[in-house]
């Protein structure tokens, strides 16, 4: 029998997308999946945020070591500052994530997930271990939050969209893509809200609050965990390479991927 896939997974737990993308990860290796989560890390520490908090403990009662150092608590202890965009990353941030894979290399596995983990990863981290970065677009979709991905395809009008995953680099969301689905985002079912859909001009705040937003969204939150974990079990038999020659199209597997209740 082949020996599961032991993986890091990374996040910040901040919100429902994260908490049920490793919920559904642990339902599926319940049903077979040959993944093993060997560590999970935060970038938060307990007590530091409510979302976080639950999932610290939904990952413990699952019987899997978890690892936390805040992020905030580093920077404010040696008075460093936030970027602004555009600018390069302040320099506690390459001293954070050389902390981070040192308590990482405590741990032994192959591969590091991240998702729903907010922060740009630097060269001490990525350098050490290989790692994989989930993104709400196609493999030459926008970049960004899920937020500024949405609101892009509002205003160009897209058609389609997806799920990647990429190999994490210093070229942010850029990096070689490993796995990608596509799923229409204009069909019969929502062509009345691309009707009369929002201003192109119209700010991030207000795209986010109009029925389009909330559909496209909704169509990208039922692919994504299926996605991620048909990307994982591609990887753990041996079907997919970290990095491929070219990024393999799981969208066939996702759409036909059952439901995993709980």
């Amino acid at each position: 029998m082949t020996e599961p896939l032991r993986v890091a997974w990374l996040t910040t737990g901040r919100g429902p997308g994260s908490f049920g993308a490793l919920e559904y990860a642990f339902r599926a290796i319940d049903r077979g999946l040959p993944v093993e989560i060997a560590v999970a890390f935060l970038n938060r520490e307990r007590g530091e945020a409510e979302p976080t908090d639950r999932l610290i403990a939904m990952v413990e009662k699952g019987g899997v070591p978890v690892e936390t150092l805040s992020s905030v608590a580093f920077r404010k202890a040696r008075g460093g500052k936030l970027s602004k965009p555009g600018e390069p990353l302040q320099p506690w941030r390459l001293e954070y994530d050389g902390a981070v894979a040192n308590i990482l290399a405590k741990h032994d596995f192959q591969l590091g997930v991240m998702f729903g983990y907010m922060l740009i990863a630097t060269e001490p981290l990525f350098s050490r271990f290989t790692f994989i970065n989930d993104h709400p677009a196609l493999p030459d979709g926008p970049i960004g939050t899920y937020q500024e991905v949405i609101a892009e395809l509002i205003r160009t009008g897209a058609r389609e969209s997806g799920c990647m995953m990429n190999l994490v680099t210093g070229d942010v969301d850029r990096g070689p893509a490993i796995s990608y689905c596509r799923y229409s985002i204009r069909d019969a079912a929502n062509e009345s809200l691309w009707a009369s859909p929002p201003a192109a001009s119209a700010p991030l705040a207000e795209l986010q609050e109009s029925p389009l937003f909330a559909d496209i969204r909704q169509r990208g939150i039922q692919r994504e965990r299926p996605f991620l974990v048909e990307t994982l079990r591609a990887i753990a038999e041996g079907r997919l390479a970290v990095p491929p020659p070219a990024p393999v199209d799981l969208t066939s597997a996702v759409e036909s991927a059952p439901a995993l209740a709980p």
